[in-house]
């Protein structure tokens, strides 16, 4: 469940920034969140915190958290 929403994030992201024809490093920029950070969430090396995906999301202009996840936790009776 959350390994598919971060992959939805970074695919999200990935075309947010090709859409915009933003780099990495204008991204980096714009949004005060690492080059590398940014590289590695879109690399699926690693997963962001909320911080990171409130700057990406406010940089972008783009609604980067999956809507469509599933959140609810199965509950074992």
């Amino acid at each position: 469940m959350a390994a598919e929403a971060v992959r939805l994030i970074a695919r999200t992201l990935t075309r947010s920034l090709a859409d915009q024809n933003l780099s990495l490093r204008a991204a980096a920029a714009g949004s005060g969140v690492n080059r590398q950070t940014i590289a590695d969430l879109l690399a699926g090396r690693s997963w962001p915190d909320v911080a990171t995906v409130a700057r990406l999301t406010a940089f972008t202009s783009t609604s980067l958290w999956p809507g469509s996840i599933n959140t609810e936790r199965k509950r074992a009776h």
